[in-house]
């Protein structure tokens, strides 16, 4: 072969494989990336906080605080599940945990409202009322919070490479 015989600049046939061999590692590349994330929105959280929103609403009677008592144990439920799915999601913050702590502290006080209320056999037992108050309010600001936790844009794009 001449000089002048060799080509000078890409082939057709280089040209093709070139662009065939980008598009083999571009799906690669694409195929590559964390299939476990989640959809944007987490939807089974959606659903949990519209149960709990939903329970809420419904509520008790809270003049009459004895009432509640069931009510408040199915919205403890419903935050269970929406903690096993912040976990399952890594949506942990600074705010939700906060909410958690409060509501803890929450349900402790009612607690031991409800024990000197029994004692009493006061139903109406100022205490146990402001608690039975309290711990809904604690429900609802961890509702906000989860709902922040939510709608918050997750680590990276959730396509980053494994």
């Amino acid at each position: 072969m001449t000089p002048r015989s060799l080509p000078c600049g890409p082939t057709r046939t280089g040209t093709a494989r070139t662009v065939a061999s980008l598009a083999v590692l571009s799906a690669l590349a694409a195929g590559c990336v964390r299939e476990t994330a989640p959809d944007w929105g987490y939807p089974e959280l959606g659903k949990t906080l519209a149960a709990l929103s939903r329970a809420l609403e419904d509520g008790c009677d809270e003049a009459v605080p004895q009432s509640c008592v069931e009510d408040l144990d199915r919205l403890g439920g419903l935050a269970e599940r929406a903690f096993g799915e912040v976990l399952d999601h890594e949506l942990l913050d600074h705010g939700y945990v906060a909410a958690m702590n409060e509501l803890d502290r929450a349900r402790e006080a009612r607690a031991i409202a409800a024990r000197e209320a029994r004692a009493r056999s006061d139903p109406h037992f100022p205490p146990f009322s402001r608690a039975v108050a309290a711990e809904r309010l604690a429900y609802r600001d961890l509702l906000d919070a989860l709902r922040a936790a939510r709608t918050a844009p997750p680590a990276g794009d959730a396509r980053d490479p494994l």
